[in-house]
């Protein structure tokens, strides 16, 4: 495995698992990172391959460039076309006690992935990782945070997955059934080389340097013999956020070695936080984050309060020169939660850049408010669905079990 330090700042940012930072207004600059991992940018034949083979529209974060990058979708499409087997895998880290809405994109296209492809789906609670990063031992014990696994489970299960296809694990509940896949994983790789791939220091824990041969486990088959027993050839399909992929990079770099398949992936932009697009959104800022268990007027009162505007200062200026969309939060918000395609065209028309065209310039109070409209009822539905999830349903959804296959 090549030694390519990816945890220091190049190109004015840096995009590690545990870090997100760019020096830029306008955010990262993704087409730099593809640069730099090595991926590939999702083409428009690629997406209409897919919808041809599925008979489905492409999600809209594939159509607008939000899921911009992948490893090896086209075999994904391949296995498709041929009828073989394949299976889904995404995680959280669990550190609060409600989700916030950008930790719903992946679950949502998860879901997605997994209604348009039926196929099963495995999703690693990293209980373990967050007490190794963010544990003491008075507040935030490792009770604390398996405990807060159990919680945002609920609304992963409120997204809407299929209990015969979904299995959810907490690692401190599950690593023994996975442990032969993850020490072949930790004796593949050295520590020079996962410093390299991920700054770990000589006072870091030992914790922090093992856990991501734990993450990388799931991508193969035999960490989960309940589903497929001693079976090697299933693929994994993995959508995430790119500052997850220098875990996979480590794990499709080891899979040969190991005699395991390469896991494929879908990568994300970041969702950006309220205050603007140099960083992803955070759970540690209650003020400014927006959770699924936000009420109407706090949604309300953090857009129009927190959301970056690219709006101009003056309403002069807003109608002579507009807004610049690369770096307004409401309008990237909406990107990712608004559905119909004509009101985003509203919204570039007349609240981007460019004079008025016909009637008035639309102002940042405006585009505002159409992101509070979108946001709300989204968050009352998955308030809804999430009251009907048990502990009994977060039990069944956690049992170790055999998963329905229909390809």
């Amino acid at each position: 495995m090549a030694e390519v330090d990816l945890a220091t700042k190049q190109d004015g940012q840096v995009v590690t698992p545990w870090e997100v930072e760019a020096d830029g207004e306008e955010g990262i600059d993704y087409d730099k990172l593809i640069d730099r991992f090595g991926s590939q940018r999702i083409s428009p034949e690629l997406i209409e391959r897919m919808e041809r083979l599925t008979g489905v529209k492409a999600h809209p974060w594939l159509r607008r460039g939000i899921f911009f990058s992948h490893r090896d979708f086209e075999q994904i499409l391949d296995l498709y076309e041929q009828k073989k087997p394949f299976y889904l895998y995404t995680g959280r880290g669990p550190s609060s006690d409600a989700l916030h809405m950008g930790h719903l994109i992946p679950f949502m296209f998860t879901k997605w992935l997994q209604d348009t492809f039926d196929v099963p789906l495995v999703i690693q609670m990293t209980d373990d990782e967050k007490y190794l990063w963010k544990g003491d031992h008075e507040t935030n014990t490792i009770e604390k945070f398996y405990e807060l696994g159990k919680e945002n489970a609920k609304d992963i299960i409120a997204c809407g997955f299929d209990i015969n296809k979904t299995f959810i694990f907490s690692n401190l509940e599950y690593i023994g059934h996975m442990y032969p896949t993850i020490v072949r994983i930790e004796k593949a790789v050295t520590y020079s080389q996962a410093k390299g791939i991920f700054g770990f220091t000589d006072s870091d824990n030992i914790g922090k340097h093992s856990f991501p041969a734990i993450q990388a486990a799931p991508s193969f088959p035999v960490a989960f013999p309940h589903i497929f027993g001693n079976d090697t050839e299933p693929l994994c399909l993995i959508p995430c956020a790119i500052d997850q992929d220098p875990y996979f990079r480590m794990t499709r770099d080891v899979a040969p070695r190991l005699g395991w398949k390469k896991p494929a992936l879908l990568h994300s932009k970041f969702f950006p936080a309220l205050t603007g697009s140099k960083t992803k959104m955070s759970a540690s800022d209650a003020s400014t984050t927006i959770y699924v268990s936000d009420t109407p007027d706090m949604i309300k009162t953090k857009v129009n309060k927190y959301a970056f505007s690219g709006g101009q200062v003056s309403l002069e200026d807003q109608k002579n020169t507009g807004a610049n969309l690369e770096v307004d939060v409401a309008y990237q918000w909406m990107r990712f939660f608004c559905d119909d395609d004509s009101v985003l065209q509203k919204i570039e028309q007349e609240y981007g850049p460019g004079p008025v065209r016909a009637g008035n310039k639309m102002l940042t109070g405006e585009a505002k408010q159409l992101l509070i409209s979108t946001l709300q009822p989204i968050i009352s539905r998955h308030q809804q669905a999430r009251a009907a999830v048990s502990n009994e349903m977060v039990e069944t959804f956690m049992t170790p079990r055999t998963l329905k296959f229909t390809r």
